[in-house]
């Protein structure tokens, strides 16, 4: 409790509310999901006032909020979110990866745009109660999973930019198959040197609704050029930042032998992604032997470092170049095989079905971690 008599400043789920749907919706085939389209029976929404702090949770039948047209969301952008999923494994067990990570994001954002924090591990404990609800919508079938949406949204009825005096917290699932069901296919990246993402002191290192809209119309002219995805570029130097949605690693050879795992620092234009720091983790427990991965050799050097175009292309061009990849929720792993850069396509060497030497077996492990087939700390109970 705070100061102000009355005021809750953080999420209470001994508080939470159970108003289960008498309309339960038919469980769709796995075989007809589409990424984001359909919605599972239940969604929870935590309500918060600058002067109450936050309210009961409630869990209640999926359905349309109720928004006035002077809602600040609406007119400035006063929106972040975070994607996470639920697994539901061979003994009927369900899990989370890593959530404690999305927590932690979401509450950065949140300070970013000032609107009001949580208690992680108390939101977190309201989530699952909603998946446990629902956790019949899990689809059985490999590869699919429980998607989790959070977000949290100022609702202020009142035009004008400041920190709100209201907003609403609200978690949605929707159930989704493999990013890849026919296998991993590469994808072509267009090297965007007319729009950028982010710049220094902005908004790039924070999951903000703000972000992704006016990434659409550079999408819509990279599909123009013939290319499925953005590749990022910042400065004169033409700086590799990420790649579509997701974080970007590229893989060289290294003088002498072995491979060098490159990804961009967190220098406040890249978004910390839960993926990113997996790779990342498990690339470097393998460099230092305490954790070697099936399938990756030895004389891995793992470095967050800045990587230009050029030096990408000089690489391809001496054949020193070994892969480069995506990563994220969605995917997991997404492969490229070429970047259209300057008029021309620099050329990415692909592996055996899709997947390069590095990329492959992490991939595998985190998959593993994901579904439980590797026993992991990663993966929480719900």
């Amino acid at each position: 409790m705070s100061g102000k008599k009355g005021k809750t400043d953080v999420v209470t789920p001994s508080r939470l509310e159970v108003t289960r749907t008498t309309q339960p919706k038919p469980l769709p085939e796995s075989s007809t999901l589409k990424f984001g389209h359909t919605f599972t029976d239940h969604m929870l929404t935590i309500p918060w006032h600058v002067d109450s702090g936050w309210g009961a949770p409630q869990i209640s039948r999926y359905g349309p909020l109720a928004l006035e047209p002077s809602s600040t969301v609406l007119h400035y952008a006063q929106t972040i979110f975070e994607g996470m999923k639920a697994y539901r494994h061979e003994n009927g067990r369900v899990t989370l990866f890593r959530p404690d990570m999305n927590m932690k994001r979401m509450n950065t954002s949140a300070t970013r745009i000032a609107l009001p924090t949580f208690d992680g591990v108390a939101l977190l404990e309201c989530i699952k109660e909603l998946i446990r609800i629902d956790k019949s919508w899990i689809p059985l079938e490999p590869g699919h999973s429980l998607y989790v949406r959070p977000t949290l949204i100022g609702t202020q009825k009142a035009i004008g930019v400041g920190p709100p005096n209201e907003a609403l917290l609200f978690v949605i699932l929707s159930p989704v198959g493999p990013y890849y069901p026919n296998g991993f296919k590469p994808v072509s990246l267009y090297g965007t040197t007319e729009f950028v993402r982010a710049a220094p002191g902005g908004t790039g290192a924070f999951k903000l609704g703000v972000n992704y809209a006016p990434g659409i119309l550079p999408q819509k002219e990279a599909a123009k050029h013939g290319y499925a995805q953005n590749l990022w570029l910042h400065g004169p130097e033409h700086y590799l930042t990420e790649v579509g949605t997701m974080n970007m690693f590229v893989v060289f050879h290294k003088d002498g032998g072995g491979y060098e795992l490159v990804t961009p620092p967190l220098d406040g234009m890249i978004l910390p992604g839960v993926t990113r720091d997996s790779v990342l983790t498990l690339a470097r427990e393998h460099a230092s032997g305490s954790n070697p991965l099936r399938g990756l050799t030895g004389g891995l050097t793992v470095s967050e470092r800045p990587v230009t175009m050029k030096e990408v292309k000089e690489a391809s061009h001496a054949g020193k170049l070994v892969e480069l990849f995506g990563a994220g929720t969605a995917a997991v792993i997404s492969p490229v095989d070429k970047i259209g850069y300057l008029g021309e396509d620099v050329h990415i060497p692909t592996g055996e079905g899709g997947m390069g030497p590095v990329s492959r077996p992490i991939w595998a492990e985190l998959v593993g971690r994901q579904t439980g087939t590797i026993p992991s700390d990663w993966s929480v109970i719900v």
